[in-house]
């Protein structure tokens, strides 16, 4: 069984960025900036293709390498991922260890205190309602049911879009709801940084206002109940900064303009 990483970056100028993340597979590396170069080499015995592109938007950096994408296994990450050492094995072996595995996330902590990520507690299903907790670069993914089933990453979500974080939910979503098994996996394969983001300003009204279109978008029927679990489980993070009557204002303004649009 054979396993790319799958890299979305930016404004890079070099290779150095494979010592960085330690990636220790074949790897295709996405660059957006300011010109389209292509190259392809050997980097410790693994091959690497490295393409940059003048274009802008998560969503089409992760389509871009899954449409080149040809392993078995393809494992989703950003450029502040720190990988450890042997995580292709890990990764392989839980994919061979659950044959009716689609899709399986798996941990990856952030160093961050600040920006900390969910830590996934045992081996356990994913569903629909618990999805959101999971970033893409958690998540690998078995390439050729993947693309059978013409699954690929919103273009209106995540970083250079036109709304902020959410494109890694409703990728799960649409795996969930086209019928592939998602599973979690409490396994640690690296380390990410988070010590910045290109998406996230603050808690602020286009925060809000996006979270509530995000959950539209995840189920219009339960929009509404979404928001409000949302608030309730994240009230520490922002109450210095917005209230939560204010904050379900926004919301229920990003809901009412995903059903305007739907219409």
């Amino acid at each position: 069984m054979t396993l790319e990483t799958l890299v979305s970056t930016m404004y890079q100028n070099d290779y150095s960025l494979l010592e960085k993340m330690n990636i220790q597979s074949d790897a295709i590396i996405v660059n957006q900036c300011n010109v389209n170069e292509f190259a392809e080499f050997s980097y410790k015995g693994y091959r690497v293709k490295f393409m940059s592109f003048a274009e802008r938007g998560i969503g089409l950096s992760r389509n871009n390498a899954l449409l080149r994408a040809s392993s078995d296994i393809s494992l989703f990450a950003d450029d502040d991922v720190v990988y450890i050492d042997g995580y292709k094995d890990i990764i392989i072996k839980a994919f061979e260890e659950n044959r009716q595995a689609d899709v399986i996330v798996f941990n990856v902590p952030s160093t961050n205190p600040e920006r900390p990520t969910y830590i996934i507690p045992k081996h356990s299903r994913v569903r629909w309602y618990n999805c959101q907790r999971y970033g893409a670069v958690k998540i690998a993914i078995r390439t050729e049911q993947l693309k059978h089933a013409r699954i690929c990453f919103s273009l209106l979500f995540g970083g250079g879009a036109k709304y902020s974080c959410g494109e890694d939910s409703l990728f799960i979503i649409d795996c969930i709801n086209k019928g592939l098994n998602v599973y979690a996996n409490p396994t640690i394969i690296g380390y990410v940084n988070q010590e910045s983001s290109s998406w996230f300003a603050g808690y602020n009204e286009k925060y809000f206002f996006d979270q509530g279109l995000l959950f539209a978008c995840v189920s219009k029927r339960w929009a509404k109940i979404l928001c409000l679990q949302f608030l309730v489980r994240h009230y520490k993070m922002f109450r210095k900064d917005i209230s939560i009557k204010k904050s379900f204002k926004h919301m229920i303004e990003g809901v009412k303009t995903f059903t305007r649009q739907k219409q």
